[in-house]
C-alpha cells in the first residue's frame, strides 16, 4: 500500500508529490512501483490511498487499486493508512510512504519479513536527525518508542513498514483512537505499548532510502537514481 492523499505544499509542486519527476524520467510513484513489482512480482496487488488530486494519480498508474481519503487537507497518514487497512483482506500488509525514493534493494531485504508475516519497520541507523521520526528498542530489540520526540533515539525511521496479519486488528484499533494529525507512527507505539506488538527494526543504513519533503531531498534523491 502507498500513502498517496496529502498535498505535499512543501516541495512546491502542483501535481501530488509521488507524481515528482526524477532525472531518470521516472516519477516518484513509478520508481515505487518498479521496486515493489522487482520483489513480489509483476502480479503484486498494489493499493494507493489519495486524496489531493487523487485524478492525476489514477490516470498515471489505471491498475492499480484506489482507497479515496475525502479528508485528505484534514488529516495525516494515521487515518490514510486506517482507510486502506480497513479495506485490505486478512493478510498481512506492506505499506510506505508515497514520497520516499528507495534502493530496490530494501524491499529484497524484506521478503523473508513478509514470508514469515514478521511485522517490522525499516530503520536508519547512520542519522537520527530532530525533524525525522525516531526510534529505540526493548532489551529483546523490539522497537519501543516510535516518534519525533523520542529522546534518545538510535536512529531514524524510513517509511516502509509491514504489519502481520496476527497484529493488524490491534493496529488498527489504535488508527481509530489517533487524532486526525498524528501518523501513522502513534498507532504503532500505541499498539506496542498496550497490544504487546514485536516490531523488529529492519535496518537498511547501508541502502538509500530519501523522503522527499524539500528540493535539497529531491536533489539528493537524484543522485541515487
Amino acid at each position: 500500500m502507498i500513502l498517496a492523499a496529502g498535498m505535499g505544499s512543501r516541495l512546491g509542486r502542483t501535481l501530488p508529490k509521488p507524481l515528482t519527476e526524477l532525472q531518470d524520467g521516472r516519477s516518484i510513484m513509478q520508481q515505487q512501483h518498479d521496486n515493489v513489482q522487482a520483489a513480489f512480482g509483476r502480479s503484486a496487488r498494489i493499493t494507493t490511498v489519495v486524496g489531493y488530486k487523487a485524478e492525476t494519480i489514477v490516470e498515471a498508474f489505471p491498475n492499480a487499486d484506489y482507497v479515496y481519503n475525502e479528508r485528505y487537507d484534514q488529516t495525516n497518514t494515521s487515518k490514510s493508512l486506517l482507510r486502506a487497512l480497513l479495506a485490505s483482506g486478512s493478510g498481512g500488509v506492506l505499506w510506505m510512504n508515497g514520497d520516499v525514493v528507495f534502493d530496490p534493494r530494501v524491499l529484497g531485504r524484506a521478503i523473508e519479513f513478509v514470508e514469515r508475516d514478521e511485522s517490522f519497520v525499516t530503520v536508519n541507523t547512520a542519522s537520527v536527525s530532530d525533524e525525522e521520526v525516531k526510534y529505540t528498542v526493548t532489551a529483546e530489540g523490539f522497537i519501543d518508542e516510535l516518534s519525533k520526540t523520542v529522546v534518545g533515539g538510535i536512529g531514524e525511521a524510513v517509511g516502509i513498514n509491514y504489519i502481520a496479519s496476527r497484529e493488524k486488528a490491534a493496529f488498527i484499533a489504535q488508527l481509530r483512537r489517533v487524532g486526525d494529525q498524528d501518523y501513522f507512527e502513534r498507532g504503532l507505539e500505541l499498539a506496542i505499548a498496550e497490544h504487546s506488538l514485536r516490531i523488529a527494526p529492519l535496518d537498511i543504513s547501508d541502502l538509500y532510502a530519501v523522503e522527499v519533503d524539500f528540493a535539497e531531498d529531491l536533489e539528493r534523491a537524484n543522485t541515487f537514481v
